[in-house]
């Protein structure tokens, strides 16, 4: 490996044993464009056949068709992998090998040559605690959390600060920073002329749809004319609807589906925006677009959201999931429209200085010099 300077242009693998669009895909786009903008040449390596796939392609990245990336396969083709990354770093001069996930952290370090090995984690049930994968973690140069908690959880299993970092989450600031199709949006799902509240969240467990929804219902009694519109799609959709029948909110609860293309109009809809989980991605991604659409954010304390949203400056932090907590942050906003609309101001300019995907690019890049200077000593 050749000296390692401040300012030389870096041959970066991305490596994601992910298929769908979820968890670490749109942060691997948009760290592999930022990186790119920054001189950087970006090689991608994911599951092939599907959304994944579909959008790195539109962002204009070409992911390395040979690859399977395939845990639970043919072991034949894991071994084709082997052997393919293997001739990949080697001919491609890798200088950085950044995995995302269990499998291809595996596969970079096996693969690795005289790379750097970099992992981040998106979510901390993905750090593990046992043997041989804590081996694993101290033979890589630098792990990135996204949020303090999978920081803590990095610290548990024994990987030590100096090869430890915390970088914020990253979204595309200028799609939702447009302010644009709200009216259309509101016309149609008929949300009338009231204040709307929104939530951009896979309809799953352990997502906090229940303790949003017998918050807003508390908050309906004395505002009849909100709503709240749920977006996304999951498998507890019937319980969710069940819940709303049982309450009597049916003309105040509207689920919106699964909204991807016009989800910037969609945000511009809103007034204000709640998000009570974090889900499989703890940067809480959904947060951070509905501030760079400058919307205030009501977020209960998890994953990165205690980071993300200034608590009194870009929105209210809840404490705990207690409906009666979430219908007094709601309450205090629809009441003070002037006072939520300067959070959704102050939400814009941090998501801009924060998170863009400029931004984050910086900070990766400074993780991959210096995991190279450790690469360097070993």
């Amino acid at each position: 490996m050749g000296v390692v300077t401040s300012d030389r242009a870096l041959v970066v693998l991305q490596l994601a044993a992910n298929r769908w669009w979820t968890g670490s895909a749109d942060p691997i786009i948009h760290l592999s464009r930022g990186l790119e903008g920054r001189g950087h040449r970006v090689l991608l390596g994911l599951i092939p056949g599907d959304r994944f796939e579909e959008k790195a392609r539109v962002a204009g990245l070409t992911p390395l068709a040979p690859l399977s990336l395939e845990a639970r396969i043919d072991p034949r083709s894991v071994w084709n992998d082997i052997r393919y990354l293997r001739h990949l770093v080697r001919d491609e001069r890798i200088d950085v090998i950044h995995t995302h996930h269990s499998h291809d952290h595996w596969l970079g370090w096996l693969c690795r040559g005289r790379a750097a090995l970099v992992r981040t984690f998106h979510n901390s049930r993905a750090v593990g605690a046992h043997w041989p994968t804590t081996a694993l973690y101290r033979l890589s140069d630098a792990v990135i959390a996204v949020s303090e908690p999978i920081a803590a959880r990095c610290l548990a299993v024994g990987i030590q600060a100096p090869r430890l970092f915390r970088t914020g989450g990253v979204v595309d600031t200028s799609r939702f920073g447009r302010g644009e199709g709200g009216e259309q949006i509101r016309k149609e799902l008929g949300t009338g002329s009231g204040p709307v509240f929104g939530s951009v969240a896979r309809l799953a467990a352990n997502r906090g749809h229940e303790s949003l929804i017998r918050g807003f219902a508390l908050l309906v009694a004395d505002h009849p004319d909100a709503r709240l519109v749920l977006v996304g799609k999951g498998e507890k959709r019937a319980e969710i609807e069940s819940l709303v029948a049982r309450l009597g909110l049916r003309p105040f609860v509207l689920l919106a589906g699964y909204r991807d293309g016009d989800l910037p109009a969609v945000l511009d809809a809103l007034d204000v925006f709640v998000l009570m989980g974090a889900g499989s991605d703890e940067s809480c991604r959904a947060a951070l677009e509905a501030m760079a659409a400058g919307l205030p954010v009501v977020a209960r304390r998890v994953g990165a959201l205690p980071e993300a949203v200034v608590h009194g400056t870009t929105g209210l932090l809840v404490e705990g999931d207690r409906p009666e907590s979430v219908a007094a942050a709601l309450r205090d906003l629809v009441e003070q429209p002037a006072r939520a609309r300067g959070m959704g101001e102050a939400g814009h300019k941090r998501a801009v200085e924060m998170f863009s995907p400029a931004r984050h690019a910086e900070q990766v890049e400074a993780v991959y010099r210096a995991a190279l200077a450790v690469r360097c000593r070993r």
